[in-house]
C-alpha cells in the first residue's frame, strides 16, 4: 500500500487508471456474460453487414455463419477478461510497490489497444463497414476505450520507471 502516502504521484495516477481500466474490463467481460444473447447480436450485424449501405463492392467481407460469429464473439469475451485480469494484476503490483506493474499496466492497455483499435476500429469499422451502420456502430465506444488504453501507455512510459 505504499501509493497511499504519494496521492498525486504518476505511479498513483497510472495506479488509478490501471484500477478504473481494469474494473471496466471486467464489467465489459460480466455484461457480456449476463447478456450474452445481446451482445452476440451486435456482433452477428456486424459481420453480417446488413445494416450497411449493401455495396457490391464490398459486401463480398459479411460473415454469415452463425458458428464463425459464435467463435468470434467467445474470443472477443475471452481477450476482455484476459485483458481486465493483466489489468487488475497490474494494479496488484503496484499497491504492493512491486516493479512489475509497470510492464503489467503496459501489457493490459496494449491488449486492449489491440482489441478496440485493431479489432473494432480497424476491423469492424473499416473490413465490415460498421461505420455506415446507423444501428449497431460501436465506433465511438471503441474509440472511447482505445484513447483511454492509449493515454495509459503514455502515461506509464514516461511518467514512471522500472
Amino acid at each position: 500500500m505504499r501509493l497511499l502516502g504519494r496521492v498525486g504521484s504518476p505511479q498513483t495516477a497510472v495506479a488509478v487508471l490501471t484500477a478504473i481500466t481494469g474494473v471496466y474490463m471486467g464489467l465489459v467481460v460480466f455484461g457480456n456474460l449476463t447478456d450474452y444473447e445481446t451482445n452476440r447480436a451486435f456482433v452477428q450485424h456486424v459481420f453480417a453487414m446488413d445494416t450497411t449501405f449493401q455495396s457490391p463492392n464490398t459486401m463480398y467481407r459479411a460473415i454469415t455463419n452463425q458458428t464463425v460469429v459464435t467463435v468470434a464473439y467467445v474470443l472477443i469475451i475471452a481477450w476482455e477478461a484476459l485483458t481486465a485480469l493483466v489489468l487488475l494484476a497490474g494494479l496488484v503490483a503496484w499497491l504492493r510497490g512491486q516493479a512489475v506493474a509497470r510492464r503489467l499496466s503496459a501489457a493490459g492497455w496494449v491488449m486492449q489497444v489491440l482489441l478496440f483499435g485493431g479489432g473494432f476500429i480497424a476491423i469492424g469499422g473499416e473490413w465490415f463497414q460498421m461505420w455506415q451502420s446507423k444501428d449497431w456502430n460501436g465506433l465511438t465506444a471503441a474509440f472511447q476505450n482505445f484513447v483511454v488504453a492509449a493515454v495509459g501507455l503514455i502515461l506509464v512510459h514516461v511518467s514512471t520507471k522500472d
